[in-house]
């Protein structure tokens, strides 16, 4: 079984954000990140879309290898077919590596595969391994790979593109999410990625999530330092 070490370091952050690093001015990346570094923030989000399973085409292996950071990688695959990728990414330095239920023709396989795969950071720590659901996708479609999974990844907007609203039935996800893990037995992280605003956070936290991801809300492009510390300390304000 893949070392847990991992999960554990990241637990203890929980509850958290996960900073989206495509919304950080990318002409300025390193500068960017060194004020990220000087926050209490502990992981740093990838998120990685291909242009065939959702629209919009992003970043790959190579981008994410030559940031530089202190940062746990946490690496989000919206993309198809990931079983033949995943060792780029894991080579690239993922510390969390989620792939989407809609993505994979073989999701288990996928995800023993992830669990077989060592951290190129750190080989004690092994990876995180997360699977991320859809807006419109039953939650059910992954009880049955719970017991080779670390994380559940709740999208409250669909994959792809900027500028859309948290979706409300969320909430009712999320907690019945927590029902089907405790259920289960299993010690799973669950986090929520997609329209979360300054104006929105405090409600997300209500939820209970343990990791929350943010991108534009802390790189707004005036006070990434003051963003973050305010994101945080909404989501531990409870």
């Amino acid at each position: 079984m893949a070392s847990r070490s991992g999960f554990e370091t990241v637990k203890r952050l929980c509850p958290t954000i996960s900073v989206g690093i495509l919304a950080a001015d990318l002409l300025s990346l390193g500068s960017q990140i060194s004020l990220l570094e000087g926050t209490d923030v502990g992981l740093m989000h990838f998120d990685v879309m291909d242009g065939c399973f959702c629209p919009m085409m992003t970043v790959g292996p190579l981008f994410i290898k030559a940031v530089r950071t202190r940062l746990l990688k946490d690496v989000h695959l919206m993309i198809q077919d990931p079983l033949p990728k995943l060792a780029d990414y894991v080579a690239a330095g993922a510390d969390v590596l989620t792939v989407h239920v809609e993505s994979c023709v073989h999701l288990h396989r996928v995800l023993q595969e992830i669990g077989r795969m060592t951290n190129a950071n750190d080989p004690e720590r092994g990876l995180i391994r997360g699977v991320a659901l859809n807006p419109g996708t039953p939650l059910e479609s992954v009880q049955h790979v719970l017991d080779e999974v670390d994380m559940v990844l709740l999208l409250a907007i669909n994959p792809g593109w900027g500028g859309q609203n948290f979706i409300d039935s969320t909430q009712l996800r999320l907690a019945k999410a927590r029902e089907m893990i405790a259920s289960a037995g299993r010690d799973i992280l669950i986090g929520v990625d997609g329209g979360i605003t300054r104006d929105n956070i405090g409600h997300v936290a209500q939820m209970g999530a343990d990791i929350v991801v943010t991108g534009s809300a802390v790189f707004d492009g005036k006070a990434p330092v003051e963003n973050a510390g305010f994101m945080l300390n909404r989501v531990r304000a409870l």
